[in-house]
């Protein structure tokens, strides 16, 4: 069979296909064939679609959101005493890995260090050893964590910040280029210290913008990202990596609780969002917990477009999470554990999802059509393929009437099935779906779309 080679998806047709709210971090990134993994090397990350995010550090002590520091211009000797706070009194590593995996996660992404630069790990690297090893904790999280994933079962991913408010030449790289180069010392010396130490399996960067301007490809001329990438890379050949350094990276980031609209995304991408509904990632007292209904319609509409599924807890500052986001998590992870045949291990496809109304899975011959919308979809009809509907059921053995017609296929769903139409009413059935699902049984396996064949830029 003829390779097909890459091509770029530039100007208005990328903006055809990125017709949702998805805003892409880091497009037009470095390349770098060298950096470049194959497929293969990415299936299990692919294949694993639910990942838990963790935001935890300086910050949880104030509960105000990790970007306390710098949006209240909390003077530096006033921020840093908090290290010696930061000594978590109700905090069980175990018990986070215990909640990943009752929410349905295969992987974990832990924020390391954010953009205070405080580090939780005994970091060498660290200017002014600003750790929680070095001060009030004597603890290194990181290693905890690792180690607490990897005995559940979990692939490790790990956030780095590359920049560091505590650096004046964070602001004014060009004019205080000497500090400038101070802070990207530290970030060369922390980047091969989790990789080295730590061997996680995702490298997940955040804040590769200067100055907190322009993007994180617009500074790579100062992080260099393909020299700092190829370090990491050093320590394990098979290393995921996202773009945000600067470097094209191995996957695409979509961060945010806004709705997913359009149609199939053709590359390795992921959902980062939090499950309370505020606009903070790291601890607050006040940040309500999202409906679980709204939740499973998020995940739905992100799979059936071929991401991956990140959600976000921040535990308070002695490391305890809340019984309402524990709860939540475990519902969510109730469905999965009913309804997970129809997310892991899934592509996106084959037929393309419609706003609202369905988006479907598949995995060799058999298609998930997810209805989110019963009285919608009872009004259209699938796409007439060679690869004909052999047999069509609810997901609990239910008979799926199909009706084959000249423009497209119909089927006819039994009467008082699913909760279609609820979604979002607020109505909470612990371990149910609140979307119908209909499992297509094919006549022969769907065929793969080739997702890797498009490259993205930033091109006008």
């Amino acid at each position: 069979m003829e390779k097909k080679l890459p091509r770029e998806m530039t100007g208005a047709e990328l903006k055809s296909m990125l017709k949702s709210s998805i805003n892409f971090k880091s497009l037009g990134g470095l390349k770098c064939e060298e950096l470049t993994l194959p497929a293969q090397d990415k299936q299990w990350w692919r294949d694993a679609k639910i990942g838990m995010f963790i935001h935890w550090g300086l910050y949880s002590i104030l509960g105000r959101g990790e970007w306390a520091r710098f949006n209240e211009q909390i003077p530096k000797e006033e921020y840093e005493a908090l290290a010696d706070e930061f000594i978590p009194q109700d905090f069980h590593m175990k018990e986070w890995m215990e909640i990943a995996k009752d929410f349905g996660a295969k992987y974990a992404v832990m924020v390391t260090r954010h953009h205070d630069g405080f580090a939780l790990w005994n970091s060498e690297g660290s200017y002014e050893h600003f750790t929680s090893y070095h001060r009030g904790a004597h603890r290194d999280f990181v290693g905890e964590y690792a180690q607490a994933c990897r005995e559940a079962g979990l692939k490790v991913g790990v956030y780095y910040s590359p920049m560091d408010w505590r650096f004046p030449g964070y602001f004014d790289p060009e004019g205080l280029p000497e500090n400038a180069a101070l802070m990207k010392k530290q970030c060369y010396a922390q980047v091969e210290e989790l990789c080295s130490r730590y061997q996680p399996d995702i490298l997940w960067y955040d804040g590769g913008w200067l100055a907190h301007k322009g993007s994180d490809t617009s500074s790579a001329w100062f992080w260099e990202p393909v020299k700092l990438n190829k370090i990491a890379r050093s320590y394990n050949p098979k290393l995921l990596i996202n773009p945000r350094s600067g470097w094209e990276g191995d996957f695409y980031c979509d961060e945010g609780s806004h709705e997913i609209k359009g149609g199939i995304i053709p590359v390795p991408w992921e959902k980062n969002m939090c499950v309370c509904s505020g606009c903070s990632w790291g601890w607050m007292a006040d940040d309500p917990v999202s409906d679980f209904d709204w939740l499973i319609r998020m995940m739905v509409n992100v799979v059936c477009r071929g991401g991956n599924w990140l959600v976000n807890i921040g535990p308070d500052r002695n490391g305890k999470i809340s019984g309402e986001i524990r709860q939540r998590m475990r519902q969510v992870g109730d469905w999965l554990r009913t309804y997970g045949e129809s997310i892991y291990a899934t592509a996106a496809g084959p037929y393309e999802p419609v706003d609202d109304v369905y988006g479907a899975t598949w995995r060799e011959n058999k298609v998930y059509l997810h209805i989110l919308d019963r009285k919608a979809f009872a009004g259209l009809k699938l796409p007439l393929s060679e690869n004909v509907i052999e047999h069509a059921a609810l997901f609990d053995g239910s008979p799926v009437e199909v009706v084959q017609e000249e423009d497209g296929i119909r089927l006819v769903l039994p009467e008082g099935s699913g909760r279609a139409g609820e979604m979002g009413s607020g109505q909470e059935m612990e371990g149910s779906a609140p979307d119908t699902i209909v499992v297509l049984t094919m006549t022969e396996a769907v065929k793969a779309a080739g997702d890797a064949e498009i490259t993205f830029t930033g091109k006008g």
